[in-house]
């Protein structure tokens, strides 16, 4: 059995809404009804001859997991058990390997939570930067027993994104290195099955694609897995993570020896549980795999195991309260309804919030006379600040998603590049008559998170036009940005990487980054300012026209947009 991308969520709850986890699907999350769907199988296959182990991303990506990172952190002098540490132990699992997101905390946090684990986190390509010996444990053995006194060796190789070199290089640059999936397969394998393994997993926290995210900034592919099947023979097969996909069965034939390979990844956040089934016959004085089988169970269909519930239900309350916190106050109620196709406060505080943070972390450097872009994206369009008293629940809700900020140098003809591309969103409507809303934006299925606003610069976007020619009066200050301009952008680390596909910004120079989570650091603004006044960021940076008219009304002045803004 199998579950990766967890991120911290052990009950079916959603801490931005206070209540239980819902989307379109009707999907559940979270380990106690992972932990009754484990208890059927097991007793419907016999506890002797089953397993479970996960692919990584763990301990980030929900406020239970902040929590007893930052705010009672497990490493602490008198420090608690992690809750992820403690649900896994209590459902049993036997491996788990490392995923990117487990770097985010800091090295000492993720020992931490190591030691704090009753099964090996495995990471066979996470090396030591000095002696390139490896940091964790490459791989986990163990034998099961059978009714015919031969016990099955099994083994499970554990390997980890070699991404974390980027995205957490604040944390391991100088101090570890992550070459390829490949690379340490080819290098471990063979030594497994030398030693006597019957059967060999893998547990992989990389996606199928055979693509990078982060381009050609490292030599080693991000998207690994099926790349690991068809190159490296002697694996059965592989639990797939990363990439927050659903992928029941994928087979992949070796290349060297013609044998399948099954892959399989579970959905995120505990939504689906692997099941592997093997079936093994004794030939020539040792075990065969026959055949190997997947498919994804559906958590669902299950009840929360009341066990695990009662286990972290102080955990859970603490959290609850954490989020339900007072830590400031809004002058105007603020939502994200609009946000889509109109320029609205909510994104402007985004990036606002984002602007200043990275604006303090070039001081002092040959970049702080830059001028400071921000983007950010409509991720919710539930989210809403109410006025008057804000709680760190609603403030976290504007940002979902658990990206951190970084700062990269655009000129303005990569600017305008980026602004095009983001501008594919809309559907090209022709000028004249109404605009169904409900058909305006989501061109060729372009999410609302790969629509980027971004401010410090003010553009129409021309509707009318057919993407690609959309962005018109694209100004700084008044002025028509020229190719040759240099500007600094705010950006999460997603987009950074190569998220969205947007030109220019995964190759361009990083001057700045950050390993504190965005909703976070706007958080803690709200926290030492006390007030969000929109009179203090709102602006109307960007507006859709059709033929130079504006679409919509100004959202501030509840009149039409002047023809020429870019110079009021």
């Amino acid at each position: 059995m199998g579950t990766t991308d967890l991120h911290g969520n052990v009950f079916n709850w959603d801490y931005f809404t206070g209540a239980e986890f819902d989307d379109k699907d009707h999907n559940d999350v979270g380990l106690a009804k992972i932990s009754t769907l484990v208890r059927q199988v097991r007793a419907d296959r016999g506890r002797g001859n089953t397993l479970l182990i996960d692919a990584g991303d763990t301990i980030q990506g929900t406020q239970l997991s902040y929590y007893y990172a930052k705010v009672d952190p497990i490493t602490g002098p008198r420090g608690p058990v992690h809750p992820m540490a403690r649900a896994m132990n209590a459902i049993g699992y036997d491996a788990a390997a490392l995923g990117n997101h487990e770097f985010d905390y800091g090295i000492p946090l993720l020992r931490k939570f190591a030691e704090q684990c009753d099964f090996p986190l495995l990471a066979a390509n996470a090396l030591d930067a000095k002696t390139a010996r490896p940091a964790f444990a490459p791989y986990w053995m163990t034998q099961l027993r059978t009714p015919f006194g031969r016990p099955v060796r099994v083994a499970v190789l554990g390997l980890t994104n070699p991404g974390i070199a980027i995205w957490d290089k604040v944390h391991v640059r100088g101090k570890m290195t992550f070459p390829g999936l490949v690379e340490q397969a080819a290098k471990y394998v063979p030594r497994l099955r030398s030693m006597g393994a019957d059967v060999v997993l893998v547990s992989a926290h990389s996606g199928t694609s055979g693509t990078s995210s982060y381009g050609d900034q490292l030599p080693h592919v991000e998207n690994a897995a099926a790349l690991v099947a068809r190159q490296v023979p002697g694996i059965d097969a592989i639990l797939v993570g990363h990439a927050h996909a659903e992928i029941a069965e994928y087979r992949v034939k070796n290349e060297k020896t013609g044998r399948e390979v099954v892959l399989s990844e579970p959905l995120k956040w505990g939504q689906r549980l692997t099941l592997f089934d093997f079936d093994l016959v004794w030939e020539r004085g040792r075990w065969q795999v026959e055949s190997v089988g997947a498919k994804v169970l559906n958590s669902n269909v299950a009840a929360e195991d009341r066990e695990i519930v009662a286990l972290l239900g102080g955990e859970h309350r603490k959290v609850m309260a954490y989020v339900g916190e007072v830590i400031g106050t809004s002058v105007r109620r603020m939502m994200a309804d609009e946000a889509p196709y109109k320029d609205v406060p909510i994104i402007d505080f985004i990036n606002h919030v984002q602007a200043q943070t990275v604006r303090a972390g070039l001081v002092g450097t040959e970049y702080a006379g830059l001028p400071v872009l921000s983007q950010a994206s409509c991720f919710s369009r539930t989210a809403v600040v109410p006025v008057g008293d804000v709680t760190i629940r609603e403030v976290a809700g504007l940002y979902p998603f658990d990206n951190t900020l970084e700062a990269r140098v655009l000129t303005g003809a990569q600017l305008r590049a980026y602004l095009e591309f983001s501008a594919r969103y809309y559907v090209r409507t022709a000028p004249g008559g109404g605009v169904e809303l409900a058909k305006l934006t989501n061109a060729d299925g372009t999410p609302d998170y790969n629509y980027d606003a971004v401010s410090g610069v003010t553009y129409e976007i021309d509707i009318a036009k057919a993407p690609g020619g959309r962005i018109t009066k694209l100004c700084w200050e008044g002025k028509p940005v020229v190719d040759d301009a240099r500007f600094v952008l705010a950006v999460n680390n997603y987009r950074a990487s190569g998220g969205g596909n947007f030109p220019h910004v995964a190759s361009a120079p990083q001057v700045w980054s950050a390993s504190e989570e965005i909703r976070n650091t706007i958080i803690a603004w709200v926290r030492e300012k006390g007030t969000i006044d929109p009179a203090q960021f709102a602006s109307e940076g960007w507006i859709l026209t059709r033929e130079g008219a504006p679409v919509f009304y100004s959202p501030l002045e509840h009149r039409p947009y002047k023809q020429c803004f870019c110079c009021r």
